[in-house]
């Protein structure tokens, strides 16, 4: 799985959109808006730390960790930044729009709460909504004023697109979601083998401050947007050991390499590899190995 897109490599994998550095400006996060014409076919499954809303207009396949869904009518879709994701297009007939923006460009003047909890962006909820004739025209012209605000050079123009953004947001509320998704035939390959790239992912840790942001089995569960319990049954089934195993055998051998190669104390240790105190890293790494951190350093000294 590819590493958390971010704005700046969305723009370098969409070469042909363009970017408004007035979206970014600092105080206003990041907001843009473009037509479908100048997506990729196939989009890598990633997450994400953007927001995405996108009016898909033709066929394909929405694929999620352990489910897929068949879009072969309008539809809309949520995405979040920490839901993994990929589209498959059917073919090149595909066009709508879609606008990505930041949870501080949203939250920029109204409060609506933390995106994350509401009920389109939140993770295990249901992110796409099939709409007919009327709610197709009601989303396409709000698109449509979209496109022509940031094209303005009115002062207040990111102000009328946080509106827009807004409208958009509600007449969603009144849709009713997707239910039609299907299971994949291998879903406990394919969920092991997402859980063991996203574990890989994590590492290796490059200094102190940039800590593990994955750490138990319910981290990860909501990562891939999946129950625990589906994730622990997958891991188990394909690798004969737990989750939980998984990831203290991963973390111990991220743990030997920088006791031997860096010159970071414990606690640096400690606190890069997600642990709130040393004393939690130290009776960790002793029941794991036997063997006492400071032991495995003094011993390549």
């Amino acid at each position: 799985m590819d590493s958390k897109e971010t704005i700046k490599e969305f723009y370098l994998r969409n070469a042909s959109v363009v970017r408004l550095e007035s979206s970014a400006t600092t105080g206003v996060g990041h907001f843009n808006v473009f037509t479908r014409e100048s997506c990729s076919l196939m989009t890598p499954y990633s997450r994400r730390d953007y927001y995405k809303i996108s009016l898909i207009i033709g066929k394909g396949k929405l694929h999620y960790a352990d489910k897929w869904i068949y879009v072969d009518r309008p539809a809309l879709l949520f995405s979040n930044p920490i839901v993994p994701y990929s589209w498959e297009a059917d073919n090149e007939d595909q066009t709508g729009w879609f606008c990505l923006f930041t949870d501080q460009f949203l939250q920029n003047g109204i409060r609506l709460g933390n995106l994350l909890d509401s009920q389109l962006f939140k993770v295990g909820g249901t992110p796409i909504f099939f709409i007919d004739e009327e709610q197709q025209k009601t989303v396409s012209a709000l698109f449509t004023k979209m496109m022509e605000e940031i094209q303005s050079e009115y002062i207040h123009k990111y102000d009328m697109l946080r509106a827009c953004l807004h409208l958009l947001i509600h007449e969603t509320l009144k849709m009713q979601p997707a239910e039609n998704f299907e299971p994949y035939q291998n879903a406990s390959h394919r969920v092991a083998s997402l859980f063991m790239e996203l574990l890989e992912r994590q590492f290796p840790i490059d200094s102190p401050e940039a800590f593990l942001k994955l750490k138990t089995p319910n981290d990860y569960a909501r990562s891939l947007s999946i129950h625990v319990n589906s994730l622990n049954r997958s891991v188990k089934e394909m690798t004969g050991k737990t989750t939980s195993q998984q990831i203290a055998l991963r973390t111990i051998q991220e743990a030997n390499a920088l006791l031997k190669h860096t010159d970071w104390n414990i606690s640096e240790i400690a606190y890069g590899l997600g642990f709130e105190e040393p004393a939690y890293f130290t009776n960790f790494f002793k029941k794991q190995t036997g063997l006492a951190p400071n032991a495995v350093r003094n011993a390549f000294v």
